[in-house]
């Protein structure tokens, strides 16, 4: 063992240094010529095959110049361990010791990262030629990929086990060590902004001992080119029109666990807007067609991602008025006496560009039909980067995948482009089992299967049973968000749900029934949704203390309604949005058949305002009317019923009108609930999601289709106003909000406390 590896240093160093090698006796002098060639040594490598690399022939003069070539030309070969040439009369020695074979690769102590991924590192393989150069690129490729995951102090040992027939197996022994963490972060040459606030301004994070979920407190060098990014853009965004990152040095503690990172940055003065301007070359093409859609403001300071959102209205605004092949491009000047920046934004006639062929990869389940129904292009098209940007978009609001990258390629032609869409697909699938609390449901189970790209057709299976203190519910879904190869989602819903309202006015409702519905899109923002319903509403277990206007109508009742919904959804995010707005009308008529005669109309709409990062208000309204027609009343079930989660500070149904006997709440005709919500900071760190709310709520229920003296209706303002906090946690969302009622009327039921909870793991 230790003879082969002795031999192995030997090769390298031969091979490293071979000109300074010494010949073999008797090939120094020239004289003579070769009259036969002998390779002793070789065990697998045919004659032939190692003559082919020497310089000399039979016949030919010694010459020690072309030996000492033919000497540097079979080491570097790869295949033998040792080669050593010497004449002995006229005969031409070569004397060779082969590298073995490989006959198994292995992998021992990794537990962070798979075999499988470490052999695709590594550039051996089973039954190729083993060598101490190849072994050493591959520790090398090793520690590289667990520095990149985060561990610098790995250390990883290869162990070479000596078979017969010349092979070897070799066993690659890793201790991958612990994540190495960044323990410090500082910056130097901010004046402008806190260490504090720059931290939170970039990706990797100090560690602490909340952070478990994360991995961005690990050392990682790509990240830190992004961090490198992220500061820039930070400072571009405040005015720093001049700012640079001068370096990133990351410096390992001498165990080799930690790391500091420093970042150097020259901030440069704070600039603001001057002059602000559009020009046009394309002919027809008036500037002042384009002015609106710049939002940039003389005066205000300095922002970047302004410019970017101002050429993307541009390009927006060019493409609505049939202009595809232009281009905009801001120039601007910096005037560092009076320390502004003057813009122009110019637009000019770019080159005729059209679609040639839209190239898919990646997707192994989802069908290319599926990716290519979301393009704003199609083959033969004018090029549009707008509508490229806003395909991209809609293929990542699928959800199907982890990765969307597209890009762009010269086509057949000058005029032609090439479109190639790569896609990494994520899991689709769902079976979760949940559990949770809220003050209003109590505790819950529940158990639910998803499916949103059945198939690989895009299509969407949802079964899902739900148990609580409160409510049972069984329910059913299915979608084509394509149907009948048209952008129209279709589908239908099988419920059946049981709700305990007991607490509130002393009886239990059932409810079974199927959905059919349909919606598209009448612009990218606006969408249109039909539906039609057909269900059995059932009142039962009613208390014998219960209200005489609910015992009378204790018993079953068909509805059958058709309903529409529009929606129109302006927002920059559905999931916590920071600006935009949203607004949602729904209605519905009952009377195709069925017991109930009823014209719902229910609105919602929302506003949202962030005047400083994570700052962000909400205007909200909601309000709804009922009324029944045909000679027939609004029964209990079909009445709108407000408080709990659409008005913080009253328990559930706890205003509008009741029974002033038994205080049993009825429900009522109309409704609104005014919001105004502040979401804020609350000073730690983003990674944990944590954030607080301060509220105001506003509105009352009204109105019963019963004229009865016993029943209380004042139809009064209510008002409430309060704080929360809301915990996006890893195993689900938590949210605490105490209410105040300040403006009630006697007999309303209000809540402070409001607790909800839940997850699926």
């Amino acid at each position: 063992m230790r003879a082969r590896l002795h031999r192995l240093v030997s090769g390298v160093a031969l091979l490293s240094g071979l000109a300074l090698l010494p010949i073999e006796p008797g090939l120094a002098q020239d004289g003579g010529r070769i009259r036969e060639i002998r390779v002793v040594g070789n065990q697998r490598i045919e004659q032939a095959t190692i003559e082919s690399y020497i310089a000399v022939r039979r016949g030919e003069p010694f010459s020690p110049a072309a030996l000492d070539e033919s000497l540097k030309a079979l080491f570097q070969t790869g295949l033998f361990e040792d080669v050593r040439i010497r004449r002995e009369g006229d005969q031409l020695i070569v004397e060779v010791v082969e590298n073995p074979l490989i006959n198994r690769i292995a992998f021992e102590g990794n537990r962070a990262i798979q075999d499988t991924i470490l052999e695709a590192e590594v550039a051996l393989r089973p039954r190729q030629i083993f060598s101490r150069a190849r072994v050493q690129e591959a520790v090398t490729r090793i520690l590289e990929l667990y520095r990149r995951s985060g561990r610098f102090s790995a250390r990883v040992e290869p162990k070479v086990i000596e078979l017969d027939q010349n092979r070897v197996d070799l066993v690659f022994e890793i201790d991958e060590g612990p994540l190495t963490k960044v323990r410090g972060i500082s910056f130097i040459g901010n004046e402008a902004f806190s260490d504090s606030t720059l931290r939170g301004a970039i990706q990797t994070v100090e560690t602490a001992w909340w952070r478990l979920f994360t991995s961005d407190d690990t050392y990682d060098p790509d990240r830190l080119e992004v961090d490198k990014e992220l500061l820039r853009r930070f400072y571009l965004a405040r005015g720093y029109a001049e700012m640079q990152v001068v370096s990133a040095v990351a410096e390992l503690t001498p165990d080799g666990r930690e790391f500091y990172i420093t970042f150097t940055i020259d901030e440069g003065p704070r600039y603001r807007f001057g002059t602000i301007d559009v020009r046009s070359t394309v002919p027809d093409l008036a500037p002042e067609e384009l002015r609106a859609a710049v939002t940039v403001r003389e005066g205000t300071v300095y922002n970047a991602e302004e410019i970017e959102t101002s050429i993307q209205r541009l390009t927006d605004r060019l493409g609505a008025l049939g202009y595809a092949f232009t281009r905009v491009e801001p120039v601007q000047r910096l005037n560092r006496e009076e320390l502004t920046v003057d813009l122009v934004f110019e637009v000019s006639e770019g080159p005729r560009v059209y679609v040639e062929r839209i190239e898919i990869r990646g997707n192994v389940r989802t069908l290319d039909s599926v990716i290519r129904r979301e393009f704003r292009l199609a083959e033969g098209d004018a090029f549009n980067a707008a509508l490229l940007r806003r395909s991209r978009q809609r293929l990542i609001n699928l959800g199907f995948f982890e990765t969307v990258d597209i890009t762009t390629a010269q086509g057949s032609a000058p005029d032609k482009i090439v479109i190639n869409v790569r896609v990494a697909e994520r899991s689709t699938g769902e079976l979760s089992f949940g559990a949770g609390f809220s003050t209003v449901d109590g505790p819950l189970a529940d158990v639910r299967f998803r499916e949103r790209n059945l198939l690989g057709r895009g299509q969407e299976v949802i079964a899902n049973l739900t148990i609580s203190g409160r409510r049972q519910n069984a329910q059913f879904s299915f979608t084509e968000p394509w149907f009948l190869d048209r952008e129209l989602a279709a589908g239908f819903d099988i419920y059946r749900t049981k709700t305990n309202y007991q607490t509130e006015a002393n009886f239990d409702e059932a409810v079974a029934g199927a959905t059919v519905r349909g919606s598209y899109a009448l612009t990218e923002d606006l969408r249109h949704a039909v539906r039609y319903s057909l269900r059995r509403t059932q009142i039962q277990d009613v208390d014998d203390d219960a209200s005489p206007f609910i015992r009378r109508e204790q018993g079953a009742r068909w509805t059958s309604a058709v309903g529409q919904t529009f929606t129109y959804d302006r927002r920059d995010q559905r999931f916590l949005p920071s600006e935009g707005y949203a607004v949602r009308i729904d209605q519905e008529i009952a009377g195709l058949g069925g017991d109930s005669r009823y014209l719902r109309h229910e609105g919602r709409a929302d506003w949202y305002y962030s005047f400083a990062p994570d700052w962000v208000l909400n205007l909200g309204l909601s309000a709804g009317y009922i009324f029944a027609f045909a000679g027939e009343k609004v029964t209990l079930t079909e009445r709108f019923f407000v408080g709990g989660t659409n008005f913080r500070g009253f328990s559930f149904a706890g205003i509008g009108p009741r029974d002033r006997r038994t205080e049993d709440a009825l429900g009522g005709n109309f409704y609104y609930v005014g919001t105004a919500e502040l979401r804020f900071p609350l000073g730690l760190p983003k990674e944990l999601r944590i954030f607080g709310r301060t509220f105001v709520d506003v509105g009352t229920l009204t109105d019963i289709d019963i004229n009865d003296p016993r029943i209380e209706d004042s139809g009064n303002l209510r008002a409430s106003a309060g704080f929360g906090l809301s915990w996006l946690s890893p195993l689900g969302p938590l949210a605490i909000d105490l209410g105040f009622a300040f403006l009630k009327d006697r007999g309303d039921e209000t809540e402070t406390f409001r607790l909800s909870f839940g997850t699926r793991f």
